[in-house]
């Protein structure tokens, strides 16, 4: 049997755990939902996290595999912190990434982990003078994994405040951990852990990576030039370049092979579709097909302001012109690919290096309408990966050792199951439907460039 590897993924709702062998062939996975409600996108209880990573763990075990498994890689959320005691018990529930009661700090927009740091501390002063670390929600299960505690990576660090280019923190807040490059083994899996899960002695943990730059190894964009789009709820954007970009609107993170890693989070993306058009979704991405293109101006923003491609808190979404609920849908999905080409060309402008190709994940990846509608309106290929998971990325990530670096294991381990180019006279008339979104952004005030 080949070597195979775990990936865990904490996210706002839920854990999940898939093992996969060195081809990045999918043998098991498992999920573990967590309630979501307004408390829980501002804290969620470590404990809970760890219980249902150990049910889905268990879940996953293969008798005829589970023996060949080769190490372990966590992803979660960035800019989720826990306070730990000396005993590493968290003296307070995990300070969601969501959680915005720190709102008013000034590092909060771009350093948020930092930020609620902070805040808790001023909050509760009986409970921080018993902080003996502060963890990220990764660095948390990796040390109930390996009881090696007091270790991060560059990509969460980055949200509490670490200097990716002098290597040190900017503010010496007592109880910060030590940063290690992303992918780094930090220890073995604990004996009795090894035991009651089926799994050999030996297993390598590494320290952990966000979910956002997992997700991104998952989807295959990892050389220079390549860009991944990730069309959830929100519109999440992040590729590589040779050199480190930041214009107040997008961040970067450090690649595990030398290169950088930029990336910026839209607040427009597919959080209308379920609620507004899901009781007929197979039914409007059919007409979408035909109806492509409207002509039509829409942006499908659902919450006041938005943060990537351009900062403007100010921001309001605007509906296409009709009554017609199949060509709202196609204009709504016109809008949001008519971001995405905004952002490409920012990018594009700010880096001096050309987007070679876009890769794509997240559930609107699942719409073929709307991939030929992106294609066509950012005039390139786009390349949809078979399994483009947080969990995913892990597992690759916890295989970088075995493939000697993280690029050759994604070369080795993700396959594109689906290439759209674009067509002559689709590009043709989104050029002109692009510039009409472009002119009605500025008319409005939110962008002045372009």
């Amino acid at each position: 049997m080949t070597p195979c590897f775990i990936g865990i993924d904490i996210g706002t709702q839920g854990a999940r755990v898939v093992l996969v062998n060195d081809a990045g062939e999918l043998l098991a996975s498992a999920s573990e939902a967590f309630p979501l409600t307004v408390r829980s996108r501002e804290e969620q209880s470590p404990y809970h996290w760890w219980e249902a990573t150990l049910r889905a763990l268990r879940s996953v075990h293969r008798p005829d595999v589970s023996p060949f498994v080769k190490a372990i890689s966590v992803s979660s959320t960035s800019g989720t912190v826990i306070p730990v005691d000396a005993m590493h018990r968290p003296l307070h529930h995990a300070l969601m990434y969501s959680d915005r009661r720190a709102a008013a700090h000034p590092l909060f927009h771009t350093f948020g982990g930092l930020a609620r740091m902070t805040w808790w501390v001023d909050r509760y002063p009986d409970k921080a003078i018993h902080v003996h670390r502060w963890l990220h929600a990764a660095d948390y299960i990796t040390g109930e994994l390996s009881d090696t505690w007091g270790v991060t990576d560059y990509t969460n660090a980055y949200k509490s405040g670490y200097d990716l280019n002098d290597l040190r923190w900017r503010e010496p807040l007592p109880g910060l951990p030590a940063v290690l490059p992303t992918g780094s083994v930090i220890g073995t899996l604990r004996p009795e852990l090894a035991a009651g899960l089926g799994l050999p002695d030996g297993v390598a943990i590494t320290n952990g990576i966000t979910d956002g730059c997992a997700s991104q190894i998952a989807s295959g964009a990892i050389r220079p030039g390549q860009w991944n789009t990730t069309i959830g709820t929100t519109m999440v954007i992040k590729g590589v370049t040779t050199k480190e970009i930041s214009n107040g609107v997008l961040y970067s993170h450090r690649h595990p092979d030398g290169y950088w890693m930029p990336g910026g989070a839209s607040n427009t993306g597919a959080d209308w579709v379920t609620g507004e058009f899901g009781y007929a979704l197979d039914a409007f991405n059919q007409s979408a097909m035909e109806l492509m293109p409207t002509g039509l101006a829409a942006w499908p923003l659902r919450v006041e302001g938005e943060r990537f491609p351009f900062l403007a808190p100010e921001a309001r979404g605007f509906e296409a012109p009709t009554d017609d609920r199949a060509v709202r849908y196609t204009a709504n999905m016109e809008g949001v690919a008519y971001l995405e080409r905004y952002a490409y060309e920012m990018i594009g402008r700010l880096c001096g290096e050309p987007v070679k190709a876009v890769f794509t994940a997240g559930g609107a990846s699942n719409s073929e309408a709307w991939l030929t509608i992106r294609c066509n309106v950012l005039n390139k290929p786009i390349h949809k990966t078979k399994e483009a998971s947080a969990a995913m990325g892990a597992a690759i990530l916890a295989a970088t050792p075995h493939h000697g670096s993280l690029t050759e294991a994604v070369t080795r381990m993700v396959t594109v199951d689906k290439t759209l180019m674009p067509r002559r006279h689709l590009v043709a008339a989104y050029e002109h439907g692009y510039w009409e979104f472009i002119h009605i952004l500025r008319h409005k005030g939110y962008i002045k460039d372009v």
